[in-house]
């Protein structure tokens, strides 16, 4: 390295500093104001021990971008926070040393460093802390050589585009998306509501977006709210999904409404990164030369270079010899010699009825084709006599469906369902809903039940 220290850096020094980095919806910041922060912030984190765990409380923004990069130019191991109710156990599992919001830096004192801290410290390297959504537990804490995580974005090529920071700043997804516009001399889109969705169409229309990192349940919603129709989304050429399983017919009508949009599904997970993928249909292929896969009793395995150090706050038996456990369940298909991949459910989330497993996920792609089915939701319940028995909350839309005939739902549901459909896996209770509930990551909220895993 020379005098601008670590190389990420330098590429964003090579850049034009009159170039937009960033827009909000007040304000625009070039790579000169960005860099300018991130001087500022280096100079406060000066008199702080390099290695040292720093939190950064907030979402997206110039400053909290701006002190990311000076904590990677100074060796720091930097934690995005939420400020949410798991914050306070979040800094301790984080084992954080200083947290940092509107400039101010707080001293929190931590009891102690775990080894992998420890280790990482003494590389003289920056890290990273994610923590885990924290829907199958309590958060797990995810160390990660952040030297690591930057080595694929240094060989990226200059390009002028704007894409959107639909994920957030803790989340990899959200990273990765900051990562690639920097490694590029790219603008970001910061949006101040995200689940305002004529409010993300009305800036893709405004600032000439040309990537929509989002969530399947973001994109039915854009969908049924008929952004398509309302706004000139001209400007959009590539909309790129994960974070959950994509239905089948959401894929489909979603090609039909943006017909000159490429979808294209990523794959990764906070104790991998993002990997390289090459997307057909719901299938991926991949194709990172930095990872390796091998598939177990149709479960995935990975081992990447990216790969995390290990859990600070759990057992790290998911990791084995080098590999990790994703809990992903597979399909996989070969064409012209390359194997894909589908993505079908989670171990967690398998519904146990009478000994059959059943993935939710397979009956919401039947339902949702449904005429006048916006979304479900497919959980299990206790049943005395199977351990588990198949119910769906169902978004129903009031123009072409009576939501007060639940005997008829239910029968509509049954009759469809049975030509695609064993009748273990049929649902036996029908609920109706406003609305499904969301996580701030935009996810479905899973309900957890007993009786089920695999």
């Amino acid at each position: 390295m020379d005098n601008l220290g670590h190389r990420f850096i330098q590429k964003l020094y090579s850049f034009d500093p009159n170039s937009n980095a960033l827009i909000t919806e007040e304000k625009t910041y070039t790579y000169g104001d960005l860099l300018l922060s991130m001087q500022d912030f280096e100079k406060k984190l000066s008199s702080i021990p390099k290695g040292s765990c720093i939190g950064i409380l907030g979402d997206f923004s110039l400053e909290n971008i701006a002190l990311f990069l000076a904590c990677v130019q100074s060796q720091m191991i930097l934690i995005p926070l939420s400020q949410d109710p798991t914050l306070p156990m979040k800094l301790q599992e984080g084992q954080v040393d200083y947290i940092c919001q509107n400039h101010i830096f707080q001293a929190q004192n931590p009891s102690g460093k775990h080894p992998l801290i420890l280790n990482l410290k003494a590389s003289h390297s920056s890290g990273l802390i994610l923590f885990s959504s924290g829907s199958t537990g309590k958060p797990k804490a995810i160390l990660h050589h952040l030297d690591n995580l930057l080595a694929p974005y240094l060989s990226k090529k200059p390009k002028s585009i704007c894409m959107l920071l639909f994920l957030l700043f803790d989340h990899i997804g959200g990273i990765n998306t900051m990562l690639q516009s920097l490694a590029i001399g790219g603008c970001a889109f910061i949006p101040k509501d995200r689940k305002n969705v004529d409010g993300i169409a009305q800036a893709i229309c405004e600032y000439q977006i040309s990537i929509l990192p989002a969530s399947p349940s973001f994109l039915n919603l854009f969908l049924l709210n008929q952004c398509h129709k309302k706004y000139d989304l001209s400007s959009l050429k590539l909309i790129t999904y994960g974070t959950e399983i994509m239905p089948d017919s959401l894929l489909k009508r979603l090609k039909i409404a943006l017909p000159k949009v490429r979808f294209h599904q990523t794959f990764g997970a906070s104790e991998i990164g993002i990997t390289q993928t090459k997307s057909k249909e719901n299938f991926i292929a991949l194709n990172d030369p930095n990872l390796e896969y091998k598939i177990i009793n149709n479960e995935l395995w990975l081992k990447s270079k990216t790969q995390t150090l290990g859990y600070l706050n759990a057992d790290n038996c998911v990791f084995q010899d080098g590999w990790f456990c994703t809990g992903d369940k597979v399909e996989t298909m070969i064409e012209n010699g390359e194997e894909y991949l589908k993505i079908i459910g989670r171990t967690q989330e398998i519904i146990n009825v009478g000994g059959e497993k059943v993935f939710p996920q397979e009956i919401e792609n039947i339902i949702t084709q449904i005429e006048g089915i916006q979304d479900c939701l497919v959980y299990g319940e206790p049943h005395i006599l199977t351990g588990q028995s198949i119910s769906v909350a169902l978004v129903v839309d009031t123009h072409k469906l009576n939501p007060n005939d639940k005997l008829g739902l239910k029968k509509l549901i049954r009759d469809y369902c049975k030509n695609y459909l064993p009748n273990y896996k049929i649902p036996t209770k029908v609920v109706i809903q406003e609305h499904l509930n969301m996580s701030e990551r935009f996810k479905k909220i899973r309900l957890k039940t007993e009786g089920g895993g695999a």
